[in-house]
């Protein structure tokens, strides 16, 4: 009786284990569509609102799931209460303190690093130019990351489930 309830608790804990990976693969595309949504509402609330940026990242903020959301959030608190000397400074205290929250990965973390490089110190056209080219180039990593999805997030639930399998075997 007690083989057979260790067996079930390592078969479950494996399943588990792999549910857990696969979940990462199946986050990150949807992540990765809510922060597209983020930077398009910024375009719009910067380009065609001429809303401020410390405003326009606060809006765009409380709009987005809260996982994304709160990289707009603390990037518009850091430069309200002037933590942050710029946009560029206000986006790297969001990512590094907000980034671990995420499913992205360092491709996502250099776009937006990048795109804080230009946030705040150019003109309206200029800063529609480098979003849309931000935008752009996350749906090229949208495109892959649904495309790994596919490859890996049944996987891994399944090999959780097989490798706890193999254990409860080899333990009888």
């Amino acid at each position: 009786m007690v083989k057979l309830i260790g067996a079930v608790l390592i078969l479950f804990s494996a399943s588990m284990v792999g549910w857990q990976i696969g979940r990462f693969y199946a986050y990150r595309p949807v992540q990765l569509r809510a922060l597209l949504v983020g930077l398009q509402m910024l375009e719009t609330e910067i380009v065609y609102g001429l809303t401020p940026l410390q405003p326009a990242l606060l809006k765009v903020g409380n709009r987005l799931p809260t996982e994304i959301g709160q990289l707009f959030q603390t990037a518009a608190g850091s430069l309200r209460e002037e933590r942050a000397q710029n946009a560029d400074e206000a986006l790297r205290l969001a990512i590094d303190r907000h980034w671990q929250q995420t499913s992205l990965r360092k491709q996502e973390r250099d776009v937006l690093t990048s795109l804080g490089q230009v946030l705040g110190s150019s003109d309206r056209e200029d800063q529609q130019k480098h979003l849309r080219l931000a935008v752009t180039h996350l749906r090229g990593l949208e495109e892959e990351a649904r495309a790994e999805q596919n490859r890996y997030e049944k996987m891994y639930k399944s090999l959780g489930f097989l490798c706890g399998l193999l254990v409860v075997i080899l333990m009888f």
